[in-house]
């Protein structure tokens, strides 16, 4: 059996429960595909976006509804190790892949030093449902997982002062028909580290030279939470439990659709 062969029977099988299962809920619990999408699967080089391509895939070839798929890579500034290694992969993984160009890591670090993180992830997806537009996609499909979407909740209290998640998808503003999911919004981290390991796989982290130097908030905040599983176990499940539960009635304000709502608008009513 071929080597992609058998990634993809590992997915399906041996990681059913970790990883498809929980990928096909959030399709389905949060209405992710409709028929007739098509869909950009981005990919950054890294294991969480290679394993969405897989399951993607997997999805389109099984699912109950035709959709089309498409695989974009963007190449940001990449050094010439890193990019060669996405391409070996993309080509162990059997998926034929769409690159393209852009200078956000040279942006990003020279216009906005004291959180690239932030300005980086803009401007790529500027780029990213551009592309994606251009290759007659309505939907861009990115891999942030459960990690990302409490690690997000925190950084925004933390560093915005702000309640606030990562939503599981999203309206364009700038592309018009344009919408943004992330499938792998159920799958621990831990559990895609454990489905590269299996698999003998080796992909690229960040691969930006500013993170890697420890300065990133989403590494702090990682070491963060890790730290206070100490106190709680369960303190990943109850971080994202948190904003399913937001009981209205103990917020000062809230802002919904660019307008501010107080507690004191009814509490004499």
């Amino acid at each position: 059996m071929e080597k992609y062969r058998e990634i993809e029977k590992s997915i399906i099988k041996k990681y059913r429960k970790e990883i498809w299962s929980k990928f096909v809920k959030a399709i389905k619990e949060y209405q992710l595909i409709d028929e007739n999408d098509k869909i950009a699967v981005c990919i950054s080089g890294g294991k969480d976006s290679f394993l969405l391509a897989k399951c993607m895939e997997e999805l389109k070839r099984h699912g109950q509804f035709k959709f089309d798929l498409e695989f974009i890579v963007m190449n940001p500034g990449y050094n010439a190790e890193n990019l060669s290694r996405i391409l070996e992969n993309a080509k162990l993984l059997n998926l034929n892949i769409h690159l393209f160009e852009s200078n956000i890591f040279e942006v990003s670090k020279k216009s906005f030093k004291d959180n690239p993180c932030y300005l980086c992830a803009r401007m790529r997806r500027g780029y990213l449902y551009s592309k994606a537009k251009d290759l007659g996609c309505n939907k861009i499909a990115l891999g942030h997982h459960f990690n990302d979407v409490i690690e997000t909740v925190m950084l925004n209290m933390i560093f915005n002062g702000q309640f606030s998640s990562m939503m599981p998808k999203l309206k364009s503003d700038n592309f018009e028909g344009m919408e943004l999911i992330r499938p792998l919004y159920f799958i621990f981290e831990k559990d895609i580290i454990s489905w590269s390991k299996y698999n003998n796989l080796e992909f690229i982290d960040c691969a930006c030279s500013i993170t890697k130097n420890g300065i990133g908030r989403r590494k702090q905040i990682k070491e963060l939470i890790k730290s206070l599983e100490e106190l709680n176990p369960n303190i990943d499940l109850n971080i994202f439990k948190s904003t399913c539960n937001v009981n209205l009635n103990t917020m000062i304000s809230y802002h919904k659709d660019g307008k501010e709502y107080n507690f004191l608008d009814d509490y004499n009513k």
